[in-house]
């Protein structure tokens, strides 16, 4: 009988992906994350975390009232459009190492719509994490409850020896880390991060926004490489 699951991951270390000292490991750099990846050597990262400052439901709901009584931390963020996105996946994919995984966040119009513009040839969607923040949002139908988690994975695509855990449900309730308007949950992201890594490997987040990949990678001892274009308070 041929084995589905592997204990374990039977993969290298992944310590050190810098090319140059540019940049600071466990650290809110401040710094234009497409910068932040050129600094990285090719293939040397196991795991990266995307969230794109984008305006997909803002812009589909178009609320007349945005910045004043609604969405007032979202609006005041610098955004995203396809291009930027595009641009950032690029250059996520050649810093993966081969069966890397990125995990990009998502919302229900780009889920519904498709992301498949974004991604490069060598990058395939594998899995999908729906995350329910028990907290309601906006919508002019229903209410906005749940963000969504791709699961991408650089080629060749394989499970066996690379993800390492197998008792993460595809739905998984847990409040926002804190009041950001991109906070996201630490304890579902340190779960994928010892799924795809080993300790002491470097996760990279290059729009940290809230920095709660950083909060996750502390917590089971991983080195964490990000930034964001706006001054964050301390961790």
């Amino acid at each position: 009988m041929s084995i589905v699951f592997a204990n374990g991951r039977s993969a290298p270390n992944y310590r050190d992906c810098l090319r140059e000292p540019l940049y600071k490991y466990d650290f809110p750099n401040r710094c234009d994350g497409r910068e932040l990846l050129a600094s990285v050597k090719d293939e040397s990262v196991p795991c990266v975390f995307f969230d794109p400052q984008y305006r997909g439901v803002l812009d589909k709901l178009c609320y007349g009232n945005e910045g004043e009584s609604r969405g007032i931390r979202r609006s005041l963020l610098p955004q995203m459009d396809e291009a930027t996105i595009k641009e950032f996946i690029g250059e996520i994919a050649r810093v993966l190492i081969p069966t890397g995984h990125l995990f990009l966040w998502v919302d229900k119009f780009h889920l519904c719509e498709g992301v498949s513009g974004w991604m490069p040839e060598n990058l395939r969607i594998v899995d999908m994490i729906v995350w329910d923040k028990q907290k309601m949002g906006m919508g002019y139908r229903t209410r906005r409850q749940c963000e969504y988690l791709l699961v991408v994975q650089k080629k060749p695509l394989r499970a066996k020896g690379v993800w390492a855990m197998h008792n993460i449900p595809d739905v998984w309730a847990e409040k926002p880390a804190n009041e950001h308007a991109h906070a996201k949950p630490v304890r579902l992201q340190a779960r994928l991060i010892e799924a795809v890594t080993n300790p002491g490997d470097v996760v990279v987040d290059p729009a940290a926004g809230s920095y709660s990949v950083w909060k996750a990678a502390r917590l089971v001892g991983r080195r964490f490489l990000g930034g964001d274009i706006l001054l964050q308070p301390q961790i």
